[in-house]
Protein backbone atom coordinates (compact mmCIF):
# COMPACT_ATOMS: atom_id res chain seq x y z
CA UNK A 1 0.00 0.00 0.00
CA UNK A 2 2.85 2.41 0.73
CA UNK A 3 4.25 4.88 -1.78
CA UNK A 4 1.41 5.09 -4.29
CA UNK A 5 1.13 8.89 -4.03
CA UNK A 6 4.75 9.94 -3.55
CA UNK A 7 8.26 8.57 -3.04
CA UNK A 8 10.52 8.38 -0.04
CA UNK A 9 12.95 10.59 -1.94
CA UNK A 10 10.36 13.35 -2.37
CA UNK A 11 9.46 13.18 1.32
CA UNK A 12 13.12 13.23 2.37
CA UNK A 13 13.73 16.27 0.18
CA UNK A 14 10.80 18.03 1.83
CA UNK A 15 12.14 17.14 5.30
CA UNK A 16 15.29 19.10 4.49
CA UNK A 17 19.03 18.65 4.57
CA UNK A 18 19.14 18.19 8.35
CA UNK A 19 16.66 15.33 8.60
CA UNK A 20 17.86 12.39 10.67
CA UNK A 21 19.95 9.84 8.77
CA UNK A 22 18.41 7.18 11.02
CA UNK A 23 14.88 7.86 9.82
CA UNK A 24 15.97 8.23 6.20
CA UNK A 25 17.29 4.66 6.38
CA UNK A 26 14.36 3.14 8.29
CA UNK A 27 12.28 1.61 5.51
CA UNK A 28 9.66 0.17 7.86
CA UNK A 29 9.03 3.52 9.55
CA UNK A 30 8.89 5.35 6.22
CA UNK A 31 6.41 2.80 4.88
CA UNK A 32 4.25 3.35 7.96
CA UNK A 33 4.46 7.14 7.50
CA UNK A 34 3.42 6.73 3.86
CA UNK A 35 0.50 4.49 4.76
CA UNK A 36 -0.68 7.05 7.32
CA UNK A 37 -0.38 9.90 4.83
CA UNK A 38 -2.28 7.99 2.14
CA UNK A 39 -4.96 6.98 4.62
CA UNK A 40 -5.39 10.55 5.79
CA UNK A 41 -5.68 11.84 2.24
CA UNK A 42 -8.30 9.27 1.34
CA UNK A 43 -10.20 9.74 4.61
CA UNK A 44 -10.32 13.53 4.44
CA UNK A 45 -11.13 13.70 0.72
CA UNK A 46 -13.57 10.77 0.97
CA UNK A 47 -12.17 9.26 -2.21
CA UNK A 48 -10.24 6.08 -2.84
CA UNK A 49 -7.52 7.59 -5.02
CA UNK A 50 -5.32 4.47 -4.85
CA UNK A 51 -7.97 2.27 -6.39
CA UNK A 52 -7.80 3.97 -9.78
CA UNK A 53 -4.50 5.83 -9.47
CA UNK A 54 -3.65 5.32 -13.14
CA UNK A 55 -6.81 7.10 -14.24
CA UNK A 56 -6.47 10.07 -11.86
CA UNK A 57 -5.77 13.25 -13.82
CA UNK A 58 -2.08 14.15 -13.80
CA UNK A 59 -2.72 17.52 -12.15
CA UNK A 60 -4.59 15.83 -9.32
CA UNK A 61 -1.77 13.26 -9.00
CA UNK A 62 0.72 16.10 -8.55
CA UNK A 63 -1.45 17.71 -5.86
CA UNK A 64 -1.95 14.41 -4.02
CA UNK A 65 1.79 13.67 -4.23
CA UNK A 66 2.53 17.12 -2.84
CA UNK A 67 0.22 16.51 0.12
CA UNK A 68 1.60 13.02 0.77
CA UNK A 69 5.26 14.09 0.67
CA UNK A 70 4.50 16.97 3.06
CA UNK A 71 2.75 14.65 5.53
CA UNK A 72 5.56 12.07 5.44
CA UNK A 73 8.19 14.81 5.78
CA UNK A 74 6.42 16.08 8.90
CA UNK A 75 6.66 12.62 10.47
CA UNK A 76 10.33 12.45 9.52
CA UNK A 77 11.08 15.81 11.13
CA UNK A 78 9.11 14.89 14.26
CA UNK A 79 11.07 11.64 14.58
CA UNK A 80 14.23 13.49 15.61
CA UNK A 81 14.66 17.27 15.54
CA UNK A 82 18.20 17.23 16.93
CA UNK A 83 19.86 17.57 13.52
CA UNK A 84 18.23 20.89 12.73
CA UNK A 85 20.03 24.10 13.64
CA UNK A 86 17.33 24.83 16.22
CA UNK A 87 13.90 23.65 17.28
CA UNK A 88 12.64 26.87 15.75
CA UNK A 89 14.02 25.80 12.35
CA UNK A 90 12.31 22.42 12.65
CA UNK A 91 9.12 24.08 13.87
CA UNK A 92 9.07 26.49 10.95
CA UNK A 93 9.54 23.62 8.52
CA UNK A 94 6.67 21.75 10.20
CA UNK A 95 4.46 24.84 9.94
CA UNK A 96 5.20 25.26 6.22
CA UNK A 97 4.56 21.57 5.51
CA UNK A 98 1.36 21.60 7.57
CA UNK A 99 0.09 24.60 5.64
CA UNK A 100 0.93 22.93 2.32
CA UNK A 101 -0.81 19.70 3.30
CA UNK A 102 -3.91 21.40 4.70
CA UNK A 103 -4.35 23.67 1.67
CA UNK A 104 -4.02 20.67 -0.62
CA UNK A 105 -6.50 18.65 1.45
CA UNK A 106 -8.97 21.52 1.27
CA UNK A 107 -8.73 21.45 -2.53
CA UNK A 108 -9.30 17.68 -2.56
CA UNK A 109 -12.30 18.00 -0.22
CA UNK A 110 -13.90 20.45 -2.66
CA UNK A 111 -12.88 18.45 -5.73
CA UNK A 112 -15.61 17.41 -8.13
CA UNK A 113 -14.68 14.67 -10.55
CA UNK A 114 -16.25 16.41 -13.52
CA UNK A 115 -14.27 19.62 -12.90
CA UNK A 116 -11.07 18.16 -14.36
CA UNK A 117 -11.50 18.36 -18.09
CA UNK A 118 -9.05 17.98 -20.91
CA UNK A 119 -8.68 21.03 -23.16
Amino acid sequence: MAWTFTTSGAATERAGANVSDTIKADEAALNKFSDHAEGRIESESRRSWRENWGSVASGAQVLIGDIASALVAMDMINFDMSGYTSRQEAGTMLDVLDDRANKGLKILKDFKSNDMQTP
